[in-house]
């Protein structure tokens, strides 16, 4: 008799092609969880203890790791040898093996997952069982996820003999295994590793890269979904992703209302208020210029109110974590403009990383804002003067080096970026800032080299610098803005953005 091996955490329709399996002929063997599911609806099931002749050990962790059950799927039908040995210790050929795996990367995606709990969810003998059958696909059928079933039901109606279906199979099933080991690794890892296992799966084909003439995509790391929801408007772009994921990025700094505009992978506006509809019009009023065609993303759930003020401009995508039923409505007016809701349940990247013509530069990303921070004046700032200045340090983070943000009352006022000079970023911040500059706070990613930034700073009424310092002409700034009476406030860690 020819036997199906049924092993699956996730039983999603499982009976559905279950059903279809009995029918044309096949036992049925399961481990012991997922007999007892079958049972249920009235499925004759060998347990694979019984094939064995061992309950399962140690609390579970052993139950499919045994020759009698590999040799059945790993055995040859074309090779008498093979055939023989099955007859001799009365192996059942397996010619089926359904198989998911232990959620894993759901377990860790848990708030406060202990690594207790996250090993014992490393699926060994799944992981075992999907690469046999993989395997020997020219003999196996290997079904490694429910999302397969309707395909595989199909194949079955058809005779089930289609090699090419099982080759295809067999290489999702070591795709499978492939991205379910680097998660892993991945979480074990504490720092970066000497060698480091990347597996990337498209999920969108994109029109173009950051230019018409380059080719594009949007892969990932694992075979979930995209980290994004798409209500309406055109399909996303290179560029839109890359503009999305620098503005969702800048927002996660902020637990208060906050909105920020991207142009360019720069913020030209961002603004933090109670008062959501107030926060988009002031990162709109910070430059409103730059913010025509940008991002906008939100760390709230956008409302009608603030929805009716986004669609009297133009912007190509607006995103945040929910939207309110009458704000969708609204947005449909603009059906080019693309609604995402970005999904705050998806695991992230381990690290970033960058293309080199030939090689890979990998890093941690830059979680950390200031692990402390020293007055270097004799003018000491409030807790307001503080709190100013902690908000245009978050933004100059995400800003091109060398990066400049003016700031005041949680709005950007000026953003100097991407120069190759410090003190040229100073002066477009300002510039850019202009009489609203005095009084206002200023937050640099590196430290001044020179005291010139100070010089200019002061010209403006510029009331507090952040700065991570660091020059061996500290002495020579601090002087500048001691003697301008500017509060001059030095953090220890740089922020360069490239």
């Amino acid at each position: 008799m020819k036997y199906a091996l049924i092993s699956v955490w996730d039983k999603t329709d499982l009976e559905k092609l279950c059903n279809k399996i009995v029918n044309l002929g096949y036992g049925l063997i399961a481990t012991s969880s997922t007999a007892k599911y079958l049972r249920e609806y009235g499925f004759k099931v060998k347990e694979t203890s019984e094939i064995t002749g061992f309950s399962e050990l140690i609390g579970g962790r052993v139950k499919t790791l045994h020759p009698k059950i590999f040799a059945g799927i790993l055995a040859r039908r074309d090779n008498p040898k093979d055939i023989e040995d099955l007859e001799k210790e009365s192996i059942p050929v397996i010619n089926i093996v359904v198989c998911n795996l232990y959620p894993f990367q759901q377990v860790i995606k848990k708030e406060n997952v202990t690594l207790e709990e996250a090993l014992e969810n490393i699926d060994i003998g799944g992981v075992s069982l999907l690469r046999a059958a993989a395997k020997n696909f020219p003999h196996v059928l290997v079904v490694p996820s429910p999302k397969y079933y309707e395909e595989v039901i199909d194949y079955l109606e058809k005779g089930g003999d289609d090699i090419e279906f099982r080759r295809k199979m067999a290489i999702r099933a070591f795709s499978l295994t492939s991205i379910y080991d680097n998660i892993i690794s991945g979480y074990l890892a504490q720092n970066l590793e000497e060698n480091i296992a990347l597996y990337l799966t498209k999920k969108l084909d994109l029109r173009y890269g950051e230019n018409p003439q380059q080719k594009a995509g949007f892969y990932m790391l694992d075979d979930e979904d995209p980290p994004f929801i798409q209500y309406q408007g055109k399909e996303l772009s290179y560029n839109n992703l890359l503009d999305t994921d620098s503005a969702w990025n800048l927002i996660k700094e902020f637990n208060e209302p906050t909105v920020a505009i991207i142009k360019h992978n720069n913020p030209c506006g961002v603004a933090s208020d109670n008062d959501t509809l107030r926060a988009f019009i002031k990162a709109f009023e910070g430059d409103p210029v730059s913010a025509y065609g940008g991002i906008i993303a939100c760390n709230f759930e956008v409302g009608e109110d603030l929805a009716k003020e986004v669609i009297k401009h133009f912007f190509e995508v607006i995103v945040a974590p929910s939207y309110k039923e009458e704000a969708l409505k609204i947005f449909s007016q603009k059906k080019n403009l693309r609604v995402l809701r970005y999904r705050e349940d998806i695991l992230e990247n381990p690290f970033e990383i960058r293309s080199l013509r030939r090689g890979f530069l990998i890093q941690t990303f830059n979680r950390i804002l200031f692990d402390n921070h020293e007055v270097k004046t004799s003018h000491k700032p409030t807790e307001k003067d503080i709190e100013e200045l902690i908000f245009a340090l978050k933004v100059v983070k995400h800003v091109k080096s060398n990066a400049i943000v003016v700031s005041k009352e949680k709005q950007t006022l000026g953003i100097g970026a991407g120069q190759m000079n410090r003190v040229n970023s100073v002066k477009i911040a300002l510039e850019q800032a202009g009489e609203k500059a005095k009084g206002a706070y200023l937050a640099s990613d590196a430290f001044f080299p020179f005291p010139d930034s100070i010089e200019i700073a002061a010209k403006y009424g510029i009331k507090a610098i952040i700065q991570p310092g660091g020059s061996i002409r500290d002495n020579e700034v601090i002087e500048a803005a001691e003697r301008h009476g500017i509060i001059l406030v030095m953090i220890s860690s740089r922020h360069f953005r490239h």
